[in-house]
């Protein structure tokens, strides 16, 4: 090639590169103000959502040889410098090996901190350098209302660093936890969640955790506009002890409570106790249990009803009430014995 071919050529490429960035700016110039911000957010946030992969053990037929297979994939988000991905616990659960992908594509193995079933969370710990590690702001979910922007970021179906935005649609909502226990306070958004969304973070509009997605209503398994996040505010109450214990811990109240079956027998609503364990608050508190009477059948005992005036229909009714108390925390109870309410204080115990 001559000088002349090659200079021609220089002069080319650097007009071209020049129209190109003319043509990025005025793209920029052009964009509403909430295009501006949709992209300011997802360049501030996106760096923190990573992808969660994870493996399982399976035997061969033929061989009978055990190996990993593929189980599943979804998504998480760095929580702090040392390291900790939050994702939900259905990305997880059963899994013998997990990777985390970060932005860069690098991959690390993780190890499972803590895990909470009951509130679909989980915390895994990845030994990645902490120039990678850019944790998400975290938010407050206490002030969202209705209609206030919302963005979401995953893996749907495989595809990394996915942006997707909405409202929320609706606040309070309940779902169910993968062992039966209900969320509570539950947001719904129509920005599209998918599978392979799940574990990943919803944001509000400066770019600040809100909520972590798990979970969609839809009759075709895909997004139909009606999709759930874990609010941001039980997420900073659980995280830190899932760090720090491995698991939720609930106060108790040291009682073994009868089978929901018993609620139709006798036709209430409440928790009747089977039991009091010895040295318990339940049992220091004067409590009791299901009783043979003096022709040997069997007496209800107390029925717990009310736990801070907040009305208890169930055991999962019980559950959510106690989680929101620490051990020695004193509380009041509304029991039903004889058909009468009575109120009595009780100090919560820690686990044993």
């Amino acid at each position: 090639m001559t000088p002349l071919n090659t200079l021609i050529t220089l002069l080319s490429t650097l007009l071209l590169c020049a129209a190109t960035l003319l043509f990025a700016e005025e793209v920029q110039e052009f964009a509403t103000d909430d295009e501006r911000n949709t992209m300011q957010v997802f360049n501030f946030a996106s760096p923190s959502v990573v992808y969660v992969t994870n493996e399982t053990l399976v035997r061969d037929r033929r061989t009978l040889r055990l190996h990993t297979v593929p189980k599943g994939a979804g998504s998480g988000f760095i929580w702090d410098e040392h390291g900790h991905v939050v994702t939900n616990f259905h990305v997880i659960e059963g899994a013998r090996k997990v990777t985390i992908t970060l932005q860069d594509r690098s991959e690390w193995p993780a190890k499972l901190v803590g895990s909470a079933p009951e509130k679909d969370l989980a915390v895994l710990e990845i030994e990645a350098p902490r120039a990678l590690l850019k944790p998400l702001v975290v938010g407050t979910s206490s002030n969202l209302s209705v209609g206030r922007k919302v963005l979401a970021i995953g893996n749907p179906f495989g595809l990394d660093t996915t942006l997707t935005t909405g409202v929320v649609s609706a606040l309070g909502r309940e779902i169910e936890a993968a062992n039966n226990r209900t969320i509570r306070n539950v947001i719904q958004t129509d920005a599209a969640i998918n599978p392979g969304n799940s574990g990943g973070p919803l944001l509000d509009s400066l770019g600040r955790l809100i909520g972590v997605n798990t979970a969609i209503y839809s009759p075709s398994g895909t997004s139909v506009g009606i999709g759930f996040a874990i609010p941001v505010d039980t997420v900073k109450k659980i995280v830190p002890e899932l760090i720090k214990h491995g698991r939720l811990v609930r106060p108790i109240l040291g009682i073994e409570s009868a089978p929901d079956q018993w609620r139709n027998r006798y036709g209430f609503e409440g928790v009747a106790i089977l039991r009091t364990a010895p040295g318990m608050p339940a049992e220091k508190a004067g409590l009791r249990g299901i009783h043979r009477t003096r022709q040997g059948g069997w007496q209800l005992g107390d029925v717990i009803v009310e736990v801070e005036r907040q009305a208890i229909r169930s055991y999962d009714d019980l559950l959510n009430a106690l989680e929101k108390h620490r051990a020695g925390d004193e509380v009041t109870l509304g029991i039903m014995r004889d058909g009468i309410i009575r109120y009595t204080a009780i100090t919560l115990a820690a686990p044993q």
